[in-house]
């Protein structure tokens, strides 16, 4: 989320009315989340000129680990500077960190190009745009997931209840630090979690959604103590359940 604002904002920045504007002091601390969008705190440091030059020797931007030389346009600008180094610094300073973490594995290699492509600027800000728009198109539509059995079959559902709320088994990306809450695509996506999961007995999906509009499941290591909640479904293995009465 934090990313694909961020690159939404530059792709406004790189066309804007006034031109291709470079945010000249690049750092995370200028930034703010504002109602999950990535909004500039500090404009005093932006600046619409393009570096001046008379031949591609004079347009290479350096940082300091890579340079990359850029073209020296026909009225003597170097082309792109701008959102090229807008584009770099948003790859060092939040791409890194990041985009590695917390996809769908299906997701990751998907990613990753992004990665590579903005740390080498293969792509430009449409380029990067465009790929975003790809993998959260993906996410939202669930077609990243890849054919597999059908697992939803091994669990019984109660609609209506849920389990306690209390820590339980911990599991990486969570929503919560208490236990394991993961969005989820379906509770057939669920189903394949909680299977993964060798402490997973149950899981609980509610009316909860994300910032993408995916529901949020709750995996939990016993099936017990359920209460009503009429916006909940409670998921839980067959195997779980043998020999005790629901």
């Amino acid at each position: 989320q934090i990313c694909l604002s961020l690159v939404k904002l530059l792709f406004y920045l790189a066309h804007s009315p006034l031109g291709s504007i470079v945010l000249l002091d690049f750092q995370p601390r200028q930034f703010v989340m504002v109602d999950g969008n990535l909004k500039v705190t500090d404009m005093d440091d932006a600046s619409t000129e393009e570096l001046s030059c008379k031949e591609d020797n004079d347009c290479t931007l350096d940082f300091p680990t890579k340079s990359f030389p850029l073209k020296c346009s026909v009225v003597g600008k170097c082309e792109g500077m701008n959102e090229k180094k807008n584009l770099f610094n948003a790859y060092r300073y939040f791409f890194t960190y990041l985009l590695p973490h917390s996809a769908p594995p299906a997701l990751r290699p998907l990613l990753s190009d992004i990665l590579n492509a903005t740390g080498d600027l293969r792509y430009g800000i449409n380029e990067t745009l465009r790929a975003f728009e790809k993998v959260l198109h993906l996410y939202k539509s669930g077609l990243y997931l890849q054919k597999r059995p059908l697992l939803l079959k091994d669990y019984i559902s109660l609609n209506g209840f849920r389990t306690v709320e209390g820590e339980d088994y911990k599991c990486w990306p969570s929503y919560s630090h208490l236990g394991c809450l993961l969005s989820i695509h379906s509770a057939e996506e669920a189903a394949a979690i909680c299977n993964s999961h060798s402490q997973c007995q149950s899981f609980i999906i509610t009316q909860q959604r994300t910032w993408t509009g995916r529901p949020l499941a709750s995996f939990r290591s016993s099936w017990t103590d359920l209460i009503p909640d009429t916006n909940a479904v409670v998921y839980i293995k067959r195997s779980a359940s043998s020999g005790e009465r629901l």
